[in-house]
């Protein structure tokens, strides 16, 4: 008798044939050999000879590993640095360092809910605030994008403790969410406002001090918030801000904190060293976005269709999902490394070509950038491509 209990992994994988949407892992090398409209490296940080000796001396100093969970061994004066760091740079009372984005979102949405509680989620919000819904075991509502008045009809219909939940950038089309509206709502309902500031920290605000800062909203009694270290700091790890108490309650109860490893402190460091730079350089976030707007605005002019960015994302719609891996691979071929964002990736379906504007990026490669994607850009006869 034949013993073959993954056989339907074969199946799934000829699905995912058909349908265009087989994803590959490509290692890269040390060296950047493409023009790179890729990466989150939104202020161009990453390889900033300041964050990576901060983050090398980090290592040299406390080790290549946290050692335990926080609440063990963990946590070292180094990581009560950059929460204190945190806090103060984006306008919050504490702050909370976790291993990464996606467990912060989940140890914001798990702690702060529950089982009869409510949280409305945004249509286009990430996959990490999808799955902190899902595992918060609270009602959850999803309110259509970006829809202030959507989100104060679903706590109308709740009584009891509720929480809205919204990216304050939206990581498929760089849009950004309406924040003082929302934040409103939810003062009106009495409920919690918690939002993942992963691609405005660094982008937006006075010096990069994030979305919240730059709503007026920051350090608000009502408002949380979560970000990665990954983006606009070029390290690794995530954090969520907020209130003491709240960052109290999310050190007692919070299992994506009290049961995970701490985060390795060559990234504390990297990121502290990166916060360094960008009080220094306050400037980086402008011209990210300055960035962002000069690629939409002659992308369009190419006759491609574009959305215009709120921050450092610029999205570039394809025909199709095998449209948009054929032309990210035609930009590879030609030099650059672009994003290529299909289903179940995007919430509405659309594939497209992602594109991240650095603060680093010269007027020339900005130039070359735009060419190549309009150069290789998808005949008229892929649209009718599904």
């Amino acid at each position: 008798m034949s013993f073959a209990p993954f056989d339907w992994i074969d199946a799934e994988a000829r699905r995912r044939a058909a349908a265009g949407l087989v994803r590959t892992l490509r290692p890269r090398d040390a060296e950047l050999e493409l023009l790179d409209l890729a990466s989150n490296d939104y202020l161009g940080l990453t390889r900033h000879p300041e964050v990576t000796a901060a983050a090398a001396a980090a290592a040299h100093r406390w080790g290549a590993g946290a050692t335990g969970s926080r609440l063990v061994t963990g946590s070292t004066a180094l990581h009560a640095e950059l929460e204190r760091e945190l806090a103060a740079f984006c306008g919050f009372e504490a702050a909370l360092v976790l291993s990464s984005g996606y467990a912060a979102n989940l140890a914001a949405l798990t702690a702060l809910s529950g089982r009869d509680s409510l949280i409305v989620s945004d249509a286009g919000n990430h996959a990490s605030i999808v799955d902190g819904c899902r595992l918060s075991r609270a009602e959850t509502a999803v309110a259509p994008h970006a829809d202030p008045d959507a989100v104060a009809k679903a706590f109308g219909a709740h009584d009891g403790r509720a929480l809205a939940v919204t990216d304050s950038v939206f990581s498929v089309d760089g849009d950004a969410a309406p924040l003082p509206a929302l934040a409103e709502v939810c003062r009106s309902a009495n409920a919690a406002l918690l939002v993942d500031d992963a691609h405005g920290l660094g982008v937006l605000g006075n010096g990069g001090r994030g979305a919240l800062a730059a709503a007026g909203l920051a350090g608000s009694d009502g408002v949380v918030a979560t970000l990665t270290l990954s983006k606009s700091l070029g390290s690794q790890g995530g954090a969520v801000l907020g209130p003491a108490r709240v960052i109290d309650h999310l050190v007692n109860t919070a299992r994506t904190f009290i049961f995970d490893t701490g985060l390795a402190p060559a990234a504390v460091g990297g990121a502290l060293g990166a916060l360094g730079v960008l009080r220094r350089e306050p400037q980086r976030a402008g011209r990210a976005r300055d960035v962002a707007t000069a690629l939409y605005t002659r992308l369009t002019a190419a006759g491609l269709e574009a959305v215009r960015p709120d921050a450092a994302v610029v999205s570039v719609r394809a025909p199709s999902a095998d449209a948009a891996v054929r032309w990210a691979a035609d930009c590879r071929t030609a030099g650059m490394a672009v994003g290529c964002f299909r289903p179940p990736s995007v919430p509405d379906g659309i594939s497209r070509l992602r594109l991240t504007a650095r603060a680093d990026l010269t007027e020339e490669q900005i130039t070359t950038a735009v060419a190549t994607i309009a150069a290789t850009a998808p005949r008229q006869a892929d649209a009718d491509v599904s």
